[in-house]
């Protein structure tokens, strides 16, 4: 099988990572983020924690740079976020295989033991509301910013590369949002656009695309399998 030219657009440095696991497959990556993750200084108090709850990879990698606590009890919203938190040195690690809605629903689940709040590291705009759903289950929660995460634009050298891309691949629900809004500028008829679920798949819904595949499994090793099919 030939190479085919994949377009990586989750934020860095996990962009990279992906990059490699994609030149291993044989196929020729091109990187150009969608979301630039800015740092933003923060104190973290874990007074009251109870556990952690994570929407996405750079949470956990954001939380794990400012603080070296690892005995809390992890939620990740899926498999690449739990796969995060396990490589971060949590050991307590419970995934809800979905979107924010199913995280909230894991957590809830789970309420009685409980023994404290739930803390949600991540960006200042996160997706969907997490601790106002687990607020009105009765859970106390509370929200920890620690980056802001930035639109990027595609540069000239990506609209130049765009009508030889055999596929994109998106991590988030906020990746393909900007995907959709780029491509209502710039069609690309014959670009297949991989998600990592179908809660990612969703803002391109009337987007013209070839095709818009979500792997079964919110892991990027199930997300990469799409390639080839």
């Amino acid at each position: 099988m030939s190479a085919r030219q994949i377009w990586i657009t989750r934020a860095q440095p996990a962009a990279d990572a992906t990059a490699q696991r994609v030149r291993e497959m044989g196929h020729e990556p091109l990187v150009a983020p969608l979301i630039e993750l800015v740092p933003i200084e923060a104190r973290v108090d874990l007074t009251g924690i109870a556990a952690l709850a994570f929407t996405s990879a750079n949470g956990v990698r954001a939380f794990a740079e400012a603080e070296a606590r690892r005995d809390l009890t992890v939620y990740a919203v899926g498999g690449t976020t739990a796969a995060a938190a396990k490589a971060a040195g949590f050991r307590g690690v419970l995934t809800a295989d979905g979107d924010v809605a199913a995280l909230a629903e894991r957590i809830v689940s789970r309420k009685r033991e409980l023994m404290g709040a739930v803390l949600h590291p991540g960006a200042a705009e996160p997706a969907g509301d997490l601790c106002g759903a687990l607020i009105e289950a009765g859970i106390e929660a509370r929200p920890l910013v620690l980056y802001e995460a930035i639109d990027v634009a595609p540069d000239e050298a990506l609209l130049a590369a765009l009508p030889g891309l055999d596929a994109v691949l998106l991590h988030s629900p906020r990746a393909a949002g900007i995907l959709a809004a780029f491509l209502k500028k710039h069609p690309a008829p014959t670009l297949r656009a991989l998600c990592l679920s179908g809660a990612v798949a969703r803002p391109l819904a009337k987007a013209r695309l070839r095709q818009v595949a979500s792997a079964p499994f919110p892991i990027e090793a199930a997300l990469l399998n799409l390639i080839d099919r």
